[in-house]
């Protein structure tokens, strides 16, 4: 496996973004980046991103957060932000990604963790959580799911899909302002294309909408079923935090509401904006984040 490693001075004063950078192997020559703000001995808040973004994405809520009283940890999923790059599609998998970030969990020997996730940090997150459901205190979804394959997927998903596949062109900060309804700045979408250097960087970003299942003979179809099974007697805290404007992943929220245990009764919110919430509605979400961890200690 060839790896590709973006140089520190891509990440030269982006806006907002102050964090120190922190590192661990997801394997063997493979090093996952990731930020961890706020109180060590605190029980740990994990942000996971997904396609194409990178713990940028976070970078309003994390002093948020970590402001509460919590120990914020974003890591860079391989293939993205400052995190190693496998320079060909092959290289990743959906069991991959699993395994890394399980493999960073373990190496940093987190428990009684609040899962904050949305897109492909969601068909992660709730997977992690389903196989390790001894490490996680709560969980707090964004427009996110964990597909098994079962259900149509939108066209909007199609034409990504095809698009992502078979085009010479993928302007990262241009797809992350189509899922987004503010503005972003320059220095915003620069630094959405940071870790990029050249196309050849972008395979992680390639192969993302591949390995989502879109039929029960997808290879990670049988182990999201199996996910959801635990997910169907979760009584854990399960809190839907979605934004009014994204096509992707609208009505997901309800889909889980009525499926998960842990979800009734909690405080689920539509936010204002598209795709990328972080973006439109950061003080919101956080609120969201602080308040459901604090709502269990008055408990």
């Amino acid at each position: 496996m060839r790896i590709l490693r973006t140089d520190e001075s891509r990440f030269a004063g982006l806006p907002d973004y102050p964090f120190t950078p922190n590192y661990l192997d997801a394997e063997p020559g493979l090093r996952m980046h990731y930020v961890d703000e706020g109180p060590i001995s605190a029980d740990p808040v994990v942000m996971l991103h997904g396609e194409p973004s990178w713990s940028y994405l976070y970078r309003h809520m994390i002093p948020m957060v970590a402001a509460a009283g919590h120990r914020v940890l974003a890591p860079d999923l391989i293939g993205f932000g400052k995190s190693d790059k496998p320079a060909h599609i092959s290289d990743y998998s959906y069991d991959r990604h699993v395994s890394w970030l399980s493999n960073w969990l373990r190496a940093l020997k987190l428990k009684n963790i609040t899962l904050v996730c949305q897109n492909w940090g969601s068909l992660l997150g709730l997977r992690l959580a389903a196989e390790h459901p001894d490490l996680f205190r709560r969980i707090i979804v964004g427009n996110g799911m964990l597909p098994t394959g079962e259900t149509s997927v939108p066209a909007v998903f199609t034409l990504w899909k095809a698009f992502a596949t078979h085009s010479p062109w993928l302007p990262i900060g241009r797809l992350v302002q189509l899922g987004t309804e503010r503005t972003l700045s320059k220095c915003e979408l620069a630094a959405y294309e940071a870790p990029f250097p050249s196309s050849e960087f972008k395979a992680g970003a390639r192969a993302f909408p591949k390995l989502v299942p879109v039929s029960e003979d997808h290879p990670a179809s049988s182990a999201n079923k199996a996910a959801w099974r635990v997910l169907e007697k979760w009584k854990k805290p399960f809190i839907t935090c979605f934004s009014s404007g994204d096509p992707i992943t609208r009505g997901g929220d309800r889909y889980m509401q009525r499926r998960i245990p842990g979800a009734h009764g909690q405080p689920h919110i539509t936010l204002q904006g598209g795709h990328f919430l972080q973006e439109d509605s950061p003080e919101a979400f956080a609120r969201i984040i602080i308040d459901a961890c604090k709502s269990e200690l008055a408990a």
